[in-house]
């Protein structure tokens, strides 16, 4: 048993791309409920997401959509774990798109009885020449190529969601998520899913910089959680490497991370589209 909380904050443009791919996904066998938190929404996404409705109750999911005024994505997430059903919770983020075998392929990852944290394949997306290069370097670091990052989506048992209460409010849910866990305890489900990355440099250089100061305040207010944290180091013939085997992708992610240095915090949770 699964409950799908998809937090959505104006997402219309993306809701039902997200919505009708969960909703293709092989059958699971336990039952599966989804609830879509609309958070502070102001243009169409809560009415695009209660049309698949009746495409989840056929299918035999519960389906919900709570439309809330605007709450921040962290008590976003934590209605919607008040709302959720069943002990196992997969959190997906409304710009992600599920492959039809990844939800049936996490359950069976998740069905155990110690805690366990899980996510796909990630497959970062861009649409612009910028995007695709910075994303398809990105995809070549070892933490994003061999690691079980949870961008955008990442589940965790019954005994695994117990490991905390509510959601704190923090910038980067997933990194708080995943450092719950030790290194043995988070599992990758074969099986991938897209996550889009922001268009444009500008926009590239405001998510990173939200990304880097996220992982600085787990740091801060969580200094224990570091411990689990197994993320490689490039070193300097690491990045060597991946710089002649994909210059122009390393100059765009240099290039973005210079920026970020120079570039003042951003102060909203946008991802910058």
């Amino acid at each position: 048993m699964i409950s799908v909380i998809i937090p959505a904050h104006n997402e219309a443009s993306l809701i039902g791309d997200c919505l009708r791919a969960l909703l293709a996904s092989d059958p699971l066998a336990v039952p599966v409920d989804v609830i879509v938190v609309a958070n502070g929404c102001t243009d169409d996404t809560v009415r695009i997401a209660e049309g698949f409705a009746d495409q989840a109750r056929a299918k035999g999911w519960g389906f919900e959509v709570l439309d809330l005024p605007g709450l921040g994505k962290p008590r976003a997430l934590n209605a919607g774990d008040a709302a959720a059903a069943y002990p196992a919770r997969a959190y997906l983020d409304a710009d992600v798109t599920v492959s039809p075998g990844l939800m049936a392929t996490l359950w069976r990852t998740l069905d155990r009885a110690a805690p366990a944290y899980a996510s796909g394949r990630v497959r970062i997306t861009g649409q612009g020449a910028t995007a695709r290069r910075y994303a398809r370097f990105w995809s070549s670091v070892p933490f994003m190529a061999r690691g079980v990052p949870g961008c955008g989506l990442f589940a965790v048992n019954g005994p695994g969601r117990a490991r905390w209460g509510v959601f704190p409010p923090i910038i980067s849910d997933d990194t708080y998520v995943r450092l719950l866990f030790a290194p043995e305890e988070r599992h990758l489900a074969d099986a991938p899913y897209d996550w889009p990355i922001a268009e444009g440099f500008r926009a590239l250089i405001k998510v990173r910089k939200r990304q880097d100061v996220g992982v600085q305040e787990i740091a801060r207010l969580y200094p224990e959680s570091l411990a689990n944290d197994d993320k490689q180091t490039l070193g300097l013939r690491g990045k060597m490497v991946l710089a002649l085997r994909d210059p122009l992708g390393f100059l765009t992610y240099a290039g973005v991370a210079l920026a970020v240095r120079l570039s003042p915090a951003p102060r909203d949770w946008s991802r910058g589209r």
